[in-house]
């Protein structure tokens, strides 16, 4: 189970939004999850959930959004276990970040990916040997 790169919970979250405010963020989304061989872990699968549910400005239906998360699962997913749980804390000590970020880049590590798509971490910061990249920077 590898991928290239691991994609924050915000990067299906554009690709899905029905909202006109977040078409140029769609597009980019899109084309990366088209384009990249990319895994996931269950607490993007998560998080992508709750999200839909309670972000009505998305527009995503319960039928589009577990539409998505099948799609999702046909790609390589961590689960959280205790050893994922162990390194993200690690991780959330030594780079000082909230730990849900540190969760999801445990998970990238687990799967060997070397880029990780956020908008919500530092473009460039390169932790543990994956780089960030926000591929919605500028736009």
């Amino acid at each position: 189970m590898s991928a290239e790169c691991f994609f924050d919970t915000n990067v299906f979250l554009y690709a899905a939004s029905k909202d006109p405010a977040d078409a140029a963020k769609a597009a980019v989304a899109d084309r990366l999850i088209r384009t990249t061989r990319f895994g996931v872990s269950v607490q993007v699968l998560q998080e992508f959930y709750h999200n839909c549910r309670v972000k009505a400005r998305l527009g995503i239906t319960p039928q589009q959004a577990e539409l998505l998360i099948a799609a999702m699962l046909r790609r390589p997913c961590v689960a959280t276990d205790v050893a994922g749980f162990a390194v993200a804390r690690r991780i959330c000590e030594r780079w000082q970040l909230r730990y849900w970020d540190a969760a999801m880049l445990a998970a990238a590590q687990a799967l060997g990916a070397k880029l990780f798509y956020s908008e919500d971490l530092s473009h460039g910061q390169v932790y543990d040997g994956i780089e960030v990249i926000d591929p919605f920077r500028g736009g």
